[in-house]
C-alpha cells in the first residue's frame, strides 16, 4: 500500500477558504466551460426546492440534474443503513423493480451484477443532502454506498465542520481505511460487478475521492470522480492510478486556483492518467450545492450531465 500523500495537510485556513465559499487558457484535457445563462425569474423547479440551513438538510426535485421525462416509469429506490466499517455506518441506496411481485424478485436476482458509486460528503457530514444525492445516482442504475468519516456525526456549524475535518485529516490512514472498507463492502454484494466502481465526492469529499485513488493500487477502481477537490500534483503520486479521473471546478473558487487546476491536469497527462478536466467560467467554491451561497443551478446539472456520460462510459 503506498503511502498517504503529503498533499493530505492543509492548514485550517486554508480549508475554511475552501469550504466557505477568469483566467482563459488552453490545455489539453482541459475544457473551460462558460458560464451558462442565468435568469432572474424562478423556474418550477426552483420553486420545489426546499431548503433548511438550521439542521443542514435539503429537500429538493429528483429532476435538479436531468430532463424530465413523465413517460418514464419511476425507479423504484432500495435504502438502508449499513455497517461497513468498525461499526460505521453509510447509506446503501440501489433501484428496484417498480414492482414487488414474486416474478419480478426472480428477475431481479437474475439481472446483470450493477456498478456500484462510493460516494464521500462534504465537510459537514453524511447528512440529508449527500443521501439525496445518493438517491439520485442510484436512479441511474447505480449502488450507492455513502460513507461516513465522521462517524455517526453530523456537523451543525463550521467551527465543529473544521474540527471534524481536522480529526480526520489528522487520523488519515483510519480514513483510507475506512474508504478502502467501503469499496470491499460493496464488492461483496452479489448485485454488484466488483470491476465496476468508482469514487465519487465533493469539496472535503473530493479530496478524500481522490486520496482514495491515490491509495487503491492493489485494490483498482474503475474510475476516480472529484468535485472541486484539492488537486494533487506530483507526477509520481499520480502515476499510481491506472484508471481515469473526472475533475469539476470553478474558475472563480478562491482555495482552489485555476493554476492549481492546470497543474493538475499537466501532472495527470505526463502521468498517462486519462481524465476530463472541466472549469466552468464565473463559478466558485462548492458551485453544486443547492444550500450553499455558490450554487449555480445550470452550471450544476451540466456537471450532473457530464458524470453521469463519465460513469456510463467506464463503468
Amino acid at each position: 500500500m503506498k503511502s498517504i500523500s503529503s498533499a493530505l495537510t492543509i492548514s485550517l485556513i486554508t480549508f475554511f477558504m475552501l469550504e466557505t465559499t477568469a483566467v482563459s487558457f488552453l490545455l489539453p484535457s482541459i475544457t473551460f466551460e462558460p458560464a451558462l445563462a442565468q435568469t432572474e425569474a424562478s423556474t418550477q423547479e426552483d420553486e420545489n426546492n426546499s431548503i433548511n440551513l438550521d439542521n443542514n438538510t435539503i429537500a429538493y426535485s429528483y429532476n435538479i440534474y436531468s430532463n424530465n421525462n413523465t413517460q418514464q416509469a419511476p425507479t423504484r429506490l432500495h435504502n438502508s443503513s449499513v455497517s461497513y466499517y468498525d461499526n460505521t455506518t453509510g447509506y446503501l441506496v440501489y433501484p428496484e423493480l417498480a414492482n414487488n411481485t414474486q416474478q419480478q424478485q426472480q428477475q431481479q436476482q437474475q439481472q446483470e451484477p450493477m456498478p456500484a458509486v462510493i460516494m464521500i460528503h462534504e465537510w459537514l457530514g453524511l447528512n440529508e443532502h449527500i443521501k439525496n444525492q445518493a438517491d439520485i445516482l442510484a436512479k441511474e442504475g447505480y449502488v450507492v454506498l455513502a460513507v461516513d468519516l465522521y462517524r455517526g456525526e453530523v456537523a451543525a456549524d463550521s467551527n465543529r465542520a473544521m474540527e471534524l475535518t481536522s480529526s480526520v485529516r489528522n487520523n488519515s490512514a483510519s480514513a483510507i481505511d475506512n474508504l478502502q472498507s467501503a469499496v470491499n463492502y460493496v464488492k461483496s454484494l452479489e448485485m454488484v460487478d466488483g470491476s465496476r466502481i468508482a469514487s465519487l465526492g465533493w469539496c472535503f469529499g473530493g479530496d478524500w475521492s481522490l486520496q482514495l485513488a491515490l491509495n487503491s493500487s492493489e485494490n483498482p477502481l474503475a474510475a476516480t470522480i472529484v468535485y472541486y477537490g484539492r488537486p494533487v500534483t506530483d507526477t509520481a503520486s499520480l502515476s499510481s492510478i491506472s484508471w481515469p479521473i473526472l475533475g469539476i471546478f470553478g474558475d472563480q473558487d478562491q482555495a482552489i486556483p485555476v493554476e492549481s487546476v492546470k497543474q493538475f491536469t499537466s501532472a495527470l497527462n505526463a502521468s498517462g492518467v486519462t481524465n476530463e478536466i472541466y472549469l466552468y467560467e464565473g463559478v466558485g467554491h462548492a458551485f453544486a450545492n443547492p444550500s450553499g451561497d455558490n450554487y449555480a443551478s445550470k452550471e450544476t446539472a451540466d456537471a450532473w450531465q457530464k458524470t453521469i456520460g463519465f460513469l456510463r462510459t467506464y463503468l
